[in-house]
């Protein structure tokens, strides 16, 4: 039989971890079990995971975002822009909806100072391939504001998620739709000002002026 991929074997110790973590939690103990659940050493798992617990979360979401989209690629995606990335974050809760506790659990690990870079590196992973499977193709600023706001947006709606006890989230799903309205104020709000804004005196021009009064 050939030897299983690395992929293939984190995957195997995700496997055996996740439905231990709503009781046991995201801990190296519970990770080494999982490990050998799968059929490794406690050896191999540490050279597969070198970080850790914060490694397997982070293969955890990563994991999440892969299946996100490859349920998006096999979706028609809305027409409007709006309405893709609530249903590309809809989509990104509905594949880890089996595993809601664990996700709550690895937040919260992941909010804690020592693991924060963690989580941000998770989160923008996550935001990111939200706004591309979107069909974002923005390079400049506004790549970066987009998933700023966008990560406002997808924790806020992480929170009412994890004690959501609506029929099927219907209570999640709406407040994301006032949050992306909300977003999308802000980026209407941002059009106005900067046509508003290029019509002014250049500031620097202006602050030139005062330091140096015969430039012009």
């Amino acid at each position: 039989m050939a030897e299983k991929s690395e992929t293939a074997k984190r995957e195997a110790v995700l496997e055996a971890l996740l439905p231990d973590v709503p009781f046991d939690g995201w801990t190296l103990p519970a990770l080494m079990k999982a490990g050998e659940e799968a059929g490794l050493s406690h050896g191999e798992v540490r050279l597969l995971f070198p970080g850790g617990v914060n490694d397997v979360i982070d293969a955890f979401f990563a994991r999440g975002d892969a299946l996100m989209l490859e349920k998006l690629q096999s979706r028609e995606m809305p027409e409007k822009i709006r309405e893709r990335i609530s249903y590309a974050v809809r989509t990104r809760l509905e594949v880890d909806a089996p595993n809601r506790e664990a996700l709550r659990r690895a937040a919260a690990h992941l909010a804690l100072t020592p693991t924060r870079f963690t989580g941000v590196k998770s989160l923008y992973r996550t935001v990111d391939a939200i706004w591309l499977a979107a069909g974002d193709t923005s390079t400049d600023f506004n790549f970066y504001t987009k998933r700023a706001l966008l990560t406002g947006v997808f924790v806020s709606t992480l929170f009412v998620w994890f004690s959501d006890t609506s029929e099927g989230f219907a209570d999640t799903y709406a407040f994301l739709e006032r949050r992306i309205g909300d977003v999308m104020q802000i980026e209407k709000a941002k059009a106005t000002l900067g046509k508003a804004v290029s019509g002014l005196p250049d500031p620097f021009s202006l602050l030139g002026r005062l330091r140096y009064p015969g430039a012009r």
